[in-house]
């Protein structure tokens, strides 16, 4: 499928099952255009071979069938169309009227206006590459810690990147910025959409861009305005480069994906690509009205999953990315959209399948979000044992009890310790919790405990998009302030849930810039801020913050207590009077059944026994680790903690405390009880008596 370059010419196939006939479009430097019928049709895929076309060659398609919107069909000549298969996309679109396959005025009629002029090319590429010795790093799940960012985002202040690299690939694979990473500890970037995208007409009338980017268009394509070096197959390069030089520095690569939507909207949407190839086949229709489609993603349209061309396209495109983009990982938008067979989710729909069974896609990272707009859509819990999940119900819980929320604890408990609740029942793991309390789809950590309402005016929606924002975090005044307690206390909040967030079982993923203390000045939906509110800033970054952040990375990297492979079993270890893991109240009595329940209770500490972890082997392997005991403090004012009785003899190391900005090292003697200042954690390590 899609343009295959020999040596010496292309090969070019589309599938367009209900087409009357194709046509190749080739276009030279001068924009002058030669049509090509590719009258070999095999399988609904047109065909054909062209001599002498090779990488850089610009082309688009001609899809010729008939115009029936009562019967979902809107094939139009007069449109050029992107090829879904394409591996490079060169141009922008020009907003008018000539990019809508039916006339503005009366839309039951075709329009006759060319497209040509005002839409995208697809481009011939040269697929070799010189990878030289490059090796994915292999990072197991359960060791990972997952870093979300945004690939222009990331560098387009940094002081230290050239300023002609600023906000590409080659930024993102630039020294700095992959200093920064690896000083921080992280194991993987998550980017945020890399398919090519288009920005909505809405947007671009408000003098805005989809900054964000899940508005694909070429699954196949890496998105050509982040690149440094051109847009003529020059993207792919740099692309494969930057993958390559952030695996030299053992960091993994996942992409998020969009494959349930595409950019093209509604039946009154431009039509760039699907929609003219072969509206039937690629996108859900109504079958009690064929002019609207079903929407399970709130964009205007779903990808048709159910259609065995619609499934190839996106498995191919998985392989793609994972064999010459070398690639580690995916994380699905709306991954439950792909998920709906009929109308219900499936667990055994065929997307599904095709995964489980797929020699190379299956032995990646696939991580779901386990929701759609549509009924029935939120699947937290639900995706087959080879998913993982990002887990709301984590992030939700951690905020909750942070917030000082009443009847919080249980809840805090099971997220803490990897969400079995959700996941244990099935035969998945803890690291099948993908755990966040931050992403980008919400306010960052800093104005999360900062703002009580968003605030996104600049949007150009009277402020009425985004998640709505009123629970109190008692806080004070919202936004920027000079008063040192307030922000003291915002700071502590943004350690308190940093420490959770890392220490808690499951995988982490931190939103890139919570690191630095980055704001959006309390806009939670800043998808089409393509400027310096959601671009991170550097210059002003809270240094305090990043090394508390690096101090707690690398407590998790080298304690393998906080990222155990199996669940908790709340057993005896090797005959110890401590379980492997054990629950306390502030009085040091083990926590009862009523105790979780009681509503203004807020405060509770945890021991995490490191004598025998298991991990799976036939023979029941273990690694022994260092012991921690965890205090957890969500009333405001300060609570003092017993020491239980079975942890009476113990010697501890206080190793972090997050009413500080700096890291302890307070050595502890056997001690009866331990004061943790209002919304504090504190982490205490076992030592051994000979330290004193």
């Amino acid at each position: 499928m899609g343009a295959t370059y020999d040596g010496a010419g292309t090969n070019f196939a589309l599938y367009a099952e209900n087409a009357d006939r194709v046509e190749l479009c080739l276009f030279d430097e001068d924009n002058n255009e030669t049509r090509w019928r590719l009258s070999e049709i095999t399988a609904f895929t047109h065909h054909g071979y062209i001599p002498g076309v090779g990488p850089g060659h610009r082309y688009g398609f001609r899809v010729h069938g008939p115009w029936a919107p009562d019967n979902g069909q809107v094939f139009n000549p007069a449109k050029l169309l992107l090829d879904p298969y394409a591996k490079a996309i060169e141009g922008k679109v020009q907003w008018g009227e000539a990019v809508f396959a039916h006339q503005l005025i009366h839309p039951d009629r075709p329009s006759e206006i060319d497209s040509a002029p005002h839409v995208p090319r697809s481009i011939v590429v040269d697929p070799t590459f010189d990878w030289g010795e490059d090796t994915a790093p292999g990072i197991p799940l359960y060791k990972s810690v997952i870093y979300e960012t945004h690939v222009k985002g990331i560098s387009m202040r940094h002081p230290e990147v050239p300023q002609e690299l600023r906000g590409t690939y080659a930024g993102m694979a630039s020294e700095p910025v992959i200093r920064h990473l690896v000083d921080l500890g992280i194991s993987a970037v998550e980017l945020l959409p890399v398919h090519h995208f288009v920005s909505e007409h809405s947007l671009i009338e408000r003098g805005l861009t989809n900054y964000w980017g899940y508005a694909s268009i070429g699954y196949l394509a890496p998105h050509a305005a982040y690149s440094a070096s051109g847009d003529r197959g020059q993207q792919v390069v740099e692309f494969k480069e930057m993958v390559k030089a952030l695996h030299a520095a053992g960091i993994e690569v996942i992409l998020d994906v969009v494959y349930n939507h595409t950019c093209e909207g509604n039946l009154l949407g431009p039509t760039l690509s699907l929609r003219g190839i072969d509206n039937e086949t690629y996108y859900r229709i109504d079958p009690h009205n064929k002019r609207r489609y079903i929407d399970y993603t709130g964009t205007g349209n779903s990808l048709n999953v159910r259609h065995p061309a619609v499934l190839r396209l996106i498995m191919d495109s998985l392989r793609y990315w994972v064999n010459e983009m070398h690639v580690d990982g995916f994380r699905f938008d709306l991954a439950s959209a792909l998920a709906r067979e009929l109308h219900e989710v499936d667990r055994l729909s065929s997307f599904f399948d095709l995964i489980q069974q797929d020699p190379v896609v299956s032995r990646v990272k696939l991580i779901a979000e386990p929701w759609d707009v549509g009924e029935g859509g939120y699947q937290v819990g639900n995706f087959p044992p080879l998913w993982s999940e990002w887990n709301a119900k984590y992030r939700d819980g951690v905020r909750d009890y942070w917030r000082g929320t009443d009847w919080s604890l249980a809840n805090f408990a099971s997220r803490f310790t990897g969400s079995s609740d959700l996941y244990g029942f099935s035969g998945r793991r803890p690291h099948a919790s993908i755990n966040f309390v931050t992403a980008h789809d919400g306010f960052t950590l800093a104005d999360l405990v900062s703002y009580n309402h968003k605030h996104n005016t600049a949007n150009g929606e009277a402020n009425r998009d985004g998640e709505s924002h009123n629970r109190s975090w008692n806080s004070g005044e919202e936004g920027p302030t000079n008063d040192p307690e307030i922000e003291a206390l915002r700071k502590k909040r943004q350690r308190s849930m940093l420490m959770t967030l890392f220490l808690s079982q499951g995988v982490p993923m931190l939103l890139g810039g919570d690191e630095i203390g980055r704001t959006q000045q309390g806009n939670n939906n800043a998808y089409c801020q393509d400027n310096e509110l959601a671009w991170y800033d550097w210059e002003e970054a809270d240094e305090l913050l990043l090394g508390f952040t690096k101090r707690l990375i690398g407590i998790r990297n080298a304690h393998p207590v906080f990222r155990r492979r199996r669940w908790f079993e709340g057993r005896r270890v090797r005959g110890a009077g401590v379980r492997d893991i054990a629950w306390y109240n502030t009085d040091g009595t083990p926590m009862s059944d009523n105790d979780w329940h009681l509503g203004y209770a807020r405060s509770l500490s945890v021991f995490l026994n490191g004598e025998a972890i298991p991990t799976p082997g036939p023979r029941g392997e273990t690694v022994t680790d260092d012991s921690f005991f965890l205090l957890f403090n969500a009333h405001t004012e300060p609570v003092t903690f017993t020491i239980p009785e079975d942890l009476e003899d113990y010697y501890w190391q206080v190793v972090l405390d997050t009413a500080h900005e700096m890291t302890c090292a307070d050595l502890v003697a056997p001690a009866d009880a331990w004061q943790v200042e209002g919304w504090s954690v504190v982490l205490l390590q076992q030592v051994s008596e000979e330290v004193f």
